[in-house]
């Protein structure tokens, strides 16, 4: 398989033979104003560019979607995206609305879907904790299976918790791609994956290769590169933990 960490959560993913686009988000920099009720109000979203045109990030087989929060499918991706492009969400209720922004061809993989020879499965997961995790909304994980890859595993925007757990002894996934950053609201706990959330996640999966997308990206997400690969190096987890930046291409 071959990963491509693009911006956020973005990725373009080849395996099995088919490649796919997760999470497009392709606003320019600074074009979306940070989100309410979060640090640095002064920072524009995205704080980054996109590393390659958004037009050469749609040439792909079919998309998927974890949720519709703004930063994993926006605008300018509805505008760019073929209007005939197979793209895939995690529930009915996200599919409706996709074929409302005038795509023809959107179904749920929430029961599971095979593309080639490509089987992928939906996993769960936990945006947050308390009231900030229920407002978050529902949330997904991507599972992809192919004979000749190993199993990959995106956790989706979660925080560690049971449905990470259980997805990880479900699927025994050679690489598992998760979501960092520790997203933020002035109160409350993180909605995404902190450097101590990615060490348990490691812990529950030492087999597994971990790498570590959605960085440094938005106003909200107060983990960096820097601070991560520090932590991980005091646990001697660089080796199996990877941080990859925006742009860069991983072989597994």
């Amino acid at each position: 398989m071959q990963i491509r960490q693009i911006r956020n959560a973005t990725l373009v993913l080849e395996y099995g033979g088919k490649r796919f686009l997760v999470d497009p988000f392709f606003a320019g920099q600074g074009t979306i104003p940070a989100f309410p009720n979060t640090p640095n109000q002064d920072k524009q979203n995205p704080l980054v560019g996109l590393p390659v045109a958004a037009e050469e990030l749609v040439k792909v087989d079919a998309v998927f979607v974890t949720h519709l929060h703004l930063d994993h499918f926006d605008d300018v991706a509805k505008q760019v995206l073929p209007k005939d492009m197979p793209i895939y969400t995690q529930n009915e209720e996200d599919a409706e609305a996709i074929r409302k922004d005038g795509f023809a061809h959107v179904q749920s993989f929430e029961h599971g879907v095979q593309i080639g020879d490509v089987l992928i499965a939906k996993t769960d997961g936990q945006h947050g904790t308390g009231e900030i995790g229920r407002m978050m909304g529902n949330v997904s994980g991507i599972v992809y299976k192919h004979p000749d890859e190993q199993t990959l595993y995106i956790a989706g925007d979660t925080i560690w918790c049971d449905d990470v757990q259980e997805a990880l002894e479900a699927h025994n996934p050679g690489v598992i791609v998760v979501n960092g950053g520790a997203a933020q609201f002035l109160q409350g706990d993180p909605i995404t994956m902190t450097k101590e959330d990615i060490y348990q996640t490691y812990e529950a999966a030492p087999q597994a290769t971990i790498v570590v997308s959605h960085m440094e990206a938005l106003n909200h997400c107060l983990l960096t590169r820097a601070e991560l690969k520090s932590f991980m190096a005091e646990k001697v987890l660089s080796q199996r933990v990877v941080v990859p930046e925006d742009g860069e291409v991983l072989q597994f």
